[in-house]
């Protein structure tokens, strides 16, 4: 194999609208279209063929990373993240990881286009959402269901339409966002700065209207987001949780015992939106949408955080569609469906109970 063989795996992947390619030793090449992985060559990929990607990809990214990798000692690799570009191609978020003593990486196809909230046909409350004018908005799900496409969306929106200092926090960047309205930094982790910890507290020195961290990966990191929340600055992140019941928990479940009185406080007050997706496929067109269950902060969504049981909150956000046009998975399948974007076996597949999707669909009808 020659560099040229990759570079063309990665220009079949972009065409096909694969979302990952999948390379490891003894294995062909895979992607990932929709939810299936596809061979997309006959022969399982060789050990130097393998290394020999990986040198290419740490040959440009390494003069950003200094002395934190060495091309020459791949064996000191086990994981590693970075973005990798190739010109008239597109963009791609690598991690290079080790598994049975052999090199493996998997390749994630960016767009070099912010979709808009509309075309990526989410709720318009989104928009709404997006120019919170402080506190904390969260996006969760499980990996590969769209987040960081959510998140750029939101943050675009503001940057068409207002003028704020905007700081992203990244690892590593994926959607360049170019200025518009908004003065926007981008900082990815290992080249520009040495941990989202550090990098949030630094934000706070930069006068910023708004703060996107990647992700909420630790203790330190969720502690700063919620004080500068607190004080008066609007903060983005994403959390692997699949809804607003178990993002709550999650992050109360990073502090002791002694401190969760405190904390439900401080998240009752600052939280202000929990954006919850989960990909499904379409039946109207090729490719999936984002299943979304929406959280806003009300009276009755604070007294819920601040009681030792959070799982009310899912009546509260089914309760709150009309007045704060939130609502739950069920809810947006529902709409999904009765739209002929998705069809009744994604819909069911797909929902929380369904049970009562069921039950409310023949109500409704």
């Amino acid at each position: 194999m020659d560099i040229q063989f990759f570079e063309s795996l990665l220009e079949a992947t972009v065409k096909s609208g694969a979302s990952d390619l999948h390379i490891k030793v003894g294995s062909p090449c895979m992607v990932r279209e929709d939810d299936d992985l596809i061979p997309v060559m006959e022969e399982g990929m060789r050990s130097p063929d393998v290394e020999m990607i990986v040198r290419r990809i740490l040959e440009q990214v390494g003069s950003r990373y200094g002395s934190t990798i060495d091309i020459d000692d791949l064996d000191s690799i086990t994981d590693f993240d970075a973005s990798y570009s190739q010109p008239g191609v597109g963009r791609f978020r690598v991690n290079i990881y080790r598994q049975r003593g052999t090199l493996a990486l998997t390749l994630r196809a960016i767009s070099s286009e912010i979709l808009n909230i509309d075309k990526l046909q989410m709720p318009e409350v989104l928009k709404d959402i997006a120019l919170e004018p402080r506190g904390l908005i969260l996006i969760t799900g499980a990996t590969g269901s769209g987040k960081s496409t959510t998140l750029a969306a939101m943050l675009d929106h503001v940057n068409h339409i207002q003028a704020r200092k905007i700081v992203t926090i990244e690892d590593p960047i994926e959607h360049l966002i170019r200025d518009d309205m908004s003065s926007i930094s981008q900082r990815e982790v290992g080249s520009d700065t040495k941990s989202f910890a550090t990098a949030l507290r630094s934000a706070l020195r930069q006068d910023p209207d708004i703060i996107m961290v990647g992700e909420m990966r630790d203790r330190a990191t969720i502690e700063i987001a919620i004080k500068a929340s607190e004080t008066g600055h609007t903060v983005f992140s994403t959390v692997h949780t699949r809804d607003a019941v178990s993002t709550i928990e999650r992050l109360l479940g990073v502090f002791s015992s002694s401190e969760q009185s405190s904390i439900r406080l401080r998240l009752a007050e600052t939280m202000r939106a929990i954006i919850s997706q989960r990909l499904v496929p379409r039946s109207d067109s090729d490719g999936r949408i984002a299943a979304i269950e929406i959280m806003r902060s009300t009276v009755s969504i604070q007294e819920r955080i601040l009681s030792a049981d959070p799982r009310g909150l899912s009546d509260l956000i089914e309760q709150g569609v009309t007045p704060y046009r939130m609502q739950t998975f069920d809810q947006h399948l529902i709409e999904l469906y009765k739209n002929k974007i998705i069809s009744l076996e994604t819909a069911m597949a797909a929902a929380t109970s369904p049970t009562n999707l069921k039950r409310n669909l023949m109500f409704e009808e």
